[in-house]
């Protein structure tokens, strides 16, 4: 069921996000790159999700072309064919064959036996709506990484993905209500830095 009140709340900051000058958003997204390299982002990792920005969301285009750089396995989230509403992640280099799915977004084209789990990645680098400093994130409502990632839920994992939400700064809430299934972030990163993300409300700069 929606939640009218996330429903304003996503309303509102996309519009926030969207108003940002294109200029201001390119080096937005410069700065969050470059502070996450500096944090070590390549050095602890070496599979990377990241995603294709659109509707005013931070893009991630200037981290991909470092991560390439550094020889990173980078990967693009896909709709999953049978399974409702989850994703898949396809391989990405600078040659891959892109194709719009359904939504308009672009997807590599790649042979099924080629795509990765969620579990099979270091870090997911996701898009959001609006967060706090709980970790709390507001997509654009249609649950897919929420779906994607709900084996996070369980409290003995071998491997899990680090999950790292990508924002403008001004798309930070005081309070997002979390819902059952909501997954939290582990960081944000922003034109503002890397901030760990505290389930007391604190985030910690690094």
């Amino acid at each position: 069921m929606s939640n009218p009140d996330h429903a304003n709340l996503r309303k509102t900051l996309r519009a926030r996000r969207r108003a940002l000058p294109a200029a201001r958003q390119r080096a937005n997204s410069i700065t969050a790159a470059r502070a996450l390299i500096h944090w070590g982002l390549f050095l602890r990792f070496d599979s990377l999700a990241l995603y294709v920005a659109n509707d005013g969301e931070l893009d991630p285009e200037p981290l991909a072309c470092a991560a390439l750089r550094c020889s990173k396995s980078l990967f693009l989230p896909v709709l999953t064919a049978g399974r409702e509403k989850q994703l898949s992640f396809a391989p990405y280099e600078r040659d891959s064959i892109m194709v719009s799915n359904r939504f308009g977004i672009a997807e590599p084209l790649v042979e099924k036996r080629a795509l990765r789990k969620a579990t099979d990645l270091d870090v997911i680098l996701l898009p959001l709506v609006g967060f706090d400093l709980h970790g709390n994130r507001l997509g654009m409502g249609g649950g897919y990484y929420d779906r994607t990632l709900a084996f996070l839920r369980q409290r003995k994992l071998w491997h899990r993905p680090l999950l790292i939400g990508l924002a403008h700064h001004c798309q930070h809430v005081a309070t997002i209500s979390p819902r059952l299934w909501d997954i939290p972030l582990d960081f944000v990163a922003s034109e503002r830095g890397v901030q760990r993300m505290d389930c007391e409300g604190r985030a910690a700069r690094i």
